[in-house]
């Protein structure tokens, strides 16, 4: 599988960690359990697309303008697990586990007529401490952007700049953004990618349209995990194949 990648709003080459305060409250004289640690390593994953309903504002952090975009540092990641969902496959880092919980299986379903809740994830892991989490979610694209018509590929929701407005959030310091061209059978399918801290959080995604749903992959961690295993996370999220 080949990957064609391009660079189009020039990300620095060397991004100084961001200074931001996080939103959240360390809690006194308590012990931290994996699950509060996986809900506070994803909450900004979550805010653009677990929770938010209506499209998302838009809204985006200036990126400054470096004279050479760098280089997009990813691993081989062929010996992984591959994990299959609807619609999409994506690559677990090794060590990383399941955390899907019996809500997420059951969301989507609707009693009597009831409107079905749209399920928050459609596949999620984490590493063995909980620091370090890949998500997987799907929107409908009419939720993210006004449309009359249906979005079929990545580039109906606007060019890489213009649908950051969408994919990161504002206030967040823009790292990295690149278009990925993935050959298929029948040419090639387009991905956004973008990279980006927020609230203390490093976060890389990777998106992708099809069929009018915007599948989305995320990868965040700490800024001081990210130092060491940036490259592990990117690569994850860069792995996400639409089927």
């Amino acid at each position: 599988m080949a990957l064609l990648l391009s660079s189009s709003l020039h990300p620095p080459s060397s991004p100084l960690n961001p200074k931001l305060n996080s939103l959240s409250t360390p809690l006194p004289n308590a012990v931290v359990t994996k699950r509060q640690l996986i809900i506070n390593t994803t909450t900004s994953f979550s805010i653009i697309f677990g929770v938010q309903q209506n499209p998302v504002p838009q809204c985006l952090a200036q990126p400054s303008n470096p004279s050479k975009p760098s280089v997009l540092n990813i691993a081989n990641t062929k010996a992984w697990f591959q994990f299959y969902g609807d619609g999409f496959a994506i690559r677990v880092p090794p060590e990383f586990e399941d955390i899907m919980e019996p809500e997420d299986f059951n969301a989507g379903a609707s009693l009597y007529g009831d409107k079905a809740k749209p399920r928050p994830f459609a596949a999620r892991f984490a590493s063995t401490d909980g620091s370090e989490v890949l998500s997987v979610v799907i929107r409908p694209t009419n939720q993210l952007k006004i449309t009359f018509l249906e979005a079929q590929d990545i580039t109906d929701l606007g060019s890489i700049k213009d649908a950051a407005k969408i994919f990161v959030p504002g206030g967040a310091t823009l790292y990295n953004a690149r278009t990925i061209k993935i050959k298929e059978d029948e040419g090639f399918k387009t991905y956004y990618f973008y990279e980006f801290g927020r609230d203390e959080q490093h976060i890389a995604i990777m998106a992708a349209v099809n069929g009018g749903k915007a599948i989305i992959a995320g990868t965040t961690a700490p800024q001081s995990k990210w130092d060491d295993d940036g490259v592990k996370l990117r690569s994850a999220a860069i792995s996400l194949t639409v089927l």
